[in-house]
């Protein structure tokens, strides 16, 4: 098998999930980090089917979203596999991989441009040890339209984060009950690990976020699949929007 290309973008969670499952399977990839909108015109050129990341090209095929790249990958090269031979526990590794990628893993990507939108200067501590196509400095001083931009695609205004910040305390229980059930957190880290520990370590470069999910057994398996996460964005959020997180 070729070499992978891994098509990303700086900071982004299903990129770094895609970049864990490569490495669990032993494949070797080159990464490629994109700006942000920017990516969507990379993407097409590149005969994508879709404009998000992550991408992958790998095999002499395309394949794009997490979900569909762990599939691909367990098609491809089936040992290691990223989920479990019995039926029933496949079942359910399955159930919170889809609640990480569709439920757990957008509210956190619009808190951070929420945030990002009010401290622009914060965007170089995730862009510090991407491969971008310009200076990374460059990159953070003109990147207020991208900004912007990523904070309109995403919906990142008052309303939508209040709503992630009301709504985390309970996906935080949900992931606790999973790994208690021992559907993720085992031994041998399945696709859904992946999927969550991403997403929660995003969450936890956001001091505000950070103490409400690393005290979680959640959090800590996080911590313990992804030791390091580039970023970090100081206390920005309104005090009032995180009484949730502290009942």
């Amino acid at each position: 098998m070729s070499k992978a290309t891994l098509y990303t973008l700086p900071g982004s969670h299903p990129g770094l999930t895609t970049a864990l499952m490569l490495e669990r399977k032993g494949i070797e990839f080159d990464q490629t980090d994109l700006l942000p909108v920017i990516s969507k015109g990379v993407l097409r050129a590149l005969r994508f089917k879709g404009t998000t990341v992550p991408a992958l090209m790998i095999n002499g095929e395309r394949l794009q979203g997490s979900i569909e790249i762990a599939r691909g990958l367990d098609r491809l090269v089936p040992e290691p596999p990223l989920l479990p031979a019995d039926q029933e526990l496949r079942e359910r590794v399955l159930e919170a991989e889809s609640f990480g990628e569709s439920e757990l893993q957008h509210p956190i990507r619009q808190i951070l441009w929420w945030l990002l939108k009010r401290n622009r200067d914060a965007m170089f501590s995730y862009v510090e040890n991407a491969r971008l196509p310009v200076p990374k400095k460059l990159a953070v001083k003109t990147g207020g339209p991208l900004v912007a931009a990523s904070v309109h695609f995403n919906a990142a205004d008052d309303d939508n984060v209040r709503a992630a910040l009301a709504a985390l305390p309970a996906q935080l229980d949900r992931l606790d009950e999973y790994i208690r059930e021992g559907v993720i957190g085992g031994e041998t880290p399945n696709a859904a690990d992946f999927q969550i520990a991403a997403t929660l370590r995003l969450a936890m470069t956001v001091e505000d976020l950070r103490p409400a999910v690393e005290s979680r057994p959640c959090g800590q398996l996080a911590l313990r699949i992804l030791p390091s996460y580039d970023g970090h964005l100081p206390p920005g959020l309104p005090q009032a929007w995180l009484e949730p997180l502290r009942g």
